[in-house]
């Protein structure tokens, strides 16, 4: 997040060095020429911005009319406002970021980007992994403790061990982490069911 307040804040201080270099070493452009210059491409990014919002928001409309998530849609208005943002700041440099953010053809490589690298992992950290399936999948945590693989899991004395498994069925269901009872229920026989429901 510093760094987006850290870009937009950059953006204006080079629109102003740009200005000022334009306005002293190129004597035959006028101030009055690049205030009109600035104007124009503003009002120029600004229709576009309106004829793009204009076309983003039917395809909201129809993503929504046959139950689709428009997201890609959603992210774009997020880019025309900004762009309208832009294009309202005097300067040349946010005129330019403004129309990248507001022609398709370049906005569509700029979304693609804001995807993978800020909005997923924002909207991982909130919600834990479950936006992009990070989740975890390792088991229970703290598996290797009392109640763990060592106890009755598999390859402990619990699972074909003498205490209860196929090898030894007559001697009662498998006993996992000590005290707490149960048995494992993939190695488990008709045998053990059947004990299981007389006690």
């Amino acid at each position: 997040m510093l760094r987006v307040i850290a870009v937009l804040l950059l953006i204006p201080l080079l629109d102003a060095i740009l200005l000022a270099v334009l306005a002293t070493q190129l004597q035959a452009l006028s101030v009055v020429v690049i205030v009109l210059l600035v104007v124009v491409t503003a009002l120029i990014g600004m229709l576009l911005v309106r004829a793009e919002g204009r076309h983003t928001l039917r395809r909201i409309q129809e993503k929504f009319a046959t139950g689709e998530v428009p997201t890609n849609e959603l992210i774009d208005g997020g880019f025309l406002v900004a762009a309208g943002a832009f294009f309202l700041t005097p300067g040349f440099v946010t005129d330019f970021v403004g129309l990248l953010l507001a022609v398709p053809v370049t906005r569509a490589p700029i979304r693609a980007l804001a995807k993978r690298f800020v909005i997923t992992p924002y909207l991982d950290a909130k919600a834990k992994g479950f936006v992009s399936g990070n989740v975890y999948v390792g088991g229970f945590p703290n598996q290797d403790g009392p109640g763990g693989p060592g106890a009755g899991g598999p390859g402990g004395p619990g699972a074909d061990g003498p205490s209860g498994g196929p090898d030894n069925p007559g001697s009662g269901p498998s006993v996992s982490g000590g005290s707490s009872g149960g048995f494992d229920h993939d190695n488990a026989t008709d045998i053990d069911f059947e004990e299981t429901d007389d006690e």
